[in-house]
């Protein structure tokens, strides 16, 4: 755990190396025991530029953690216990250009502001996670963003699927993307299918809409059936009278 590139990857460790050179540049810690970050810790680490914290029990990072990361451009943070990618997670660490978030099977929602000020981000990988679904205004500011991984993830292609579909395929030209791999886990007629095989006509039923005509026909119909019911039910209403007078009746003869 010396030097500028400092290696402590698979030391064990149940928390992160008290003091490290000042001008670390490369700092892995991957394939320990950590459960948490100190708030502050990288406040010192103004060289920084790439940080490996794959393979850890990591659920959560403390505010402000990169503050003083400035430089920080690769973050790996695959392999850990994340359930959730809250909002301004990032914020501090506006020169990020790799960030992988892949393999938190827990993982289930990215906050819509989580990647917010990471205009630089180039690649962003969300693969083998639990996301069913992810908010279109969490990717729609990454203008930097030429590479992005969704495979693995049990995404549900309902109709609020749709916007975030048109964004990736409007995207997926001069975006690098695993999509072929993305699947969709639910609705039960979607199951299995790639998620760049829906097309616009897959949600067309999301966009039904009735037109005056419509409810012109439907208020005929409802008045069509209301009148028939009355009547049915007065036609019943004198059969039945009929009926109970003709037994009477009968009952009068045998008498």
């Amino acid at each position: 755990c010396r030097g500028q590139a400092v290696d402590c990857s698979g030391q064990r460790l149940f928390s992160v190396p008290p003091e490290l050179p000042l001008d670390t540049g490369n700092l892995s810690l991957a394939h320990n025991r950590i459960a948490s970050i100190p708030p502050g810790y990288l406040a010192c680490y103004g060289q920084l530029r790439a940080l490996d914290l794959r393979n850890n029990s990591l659920a959560a990072l403390p505010a402000g953690l990169f503050l003083g990361a400035r430089r920080l451009a690769h973050l790996d943070l695959s392999y850990n216990n994340f359930s959730l990618v809250a909002a301004d997670m990032f914020l501090e660490a506006s020169g990020l250009l790799r960030l992988d978030l892949s393999h938190n099977p827990g993982l289930r929602r990215v906050h819509p502001q989580a990647f917010r000020g990471l205009a630089q981000l180039r690649e962003l990988d969300l693969s083998y996670g639990g996301l069913s679904a992810i908010s279109l205004d969490a990717l729609e500011g990454l203008p930097g963003l030429v590479g992005l991984r969704l495979g693995g993830n049990p995404w549900v292609c309902g109709c609020a699927m749709e916007p975030f579909l048109k964004w990736l395929r409007g995207r997926i030209q001069r975006c690098a993307s695993d999509s072929q791999l993305a699947e969709c886990r639910a609705p039960p007629e979607v199951a299995g299918a790639p998620l760049l095989s829906l097309t616009e006509e897959s949600f067309q039923a999301c966009h039904l809409t009735l037109t005056l005509d419509d409810y012109l026909f439907i208020a005929f119909v409802g008045f069509v059936v209301s009148i028939a019911s009355v009547a049915t039910n007065f036609l019943l209403g004198i059969t039945a009278n009929c009926c109970h007078r003709w037994s009477k009746a009968s009952e009068d003869e045998d008498v």
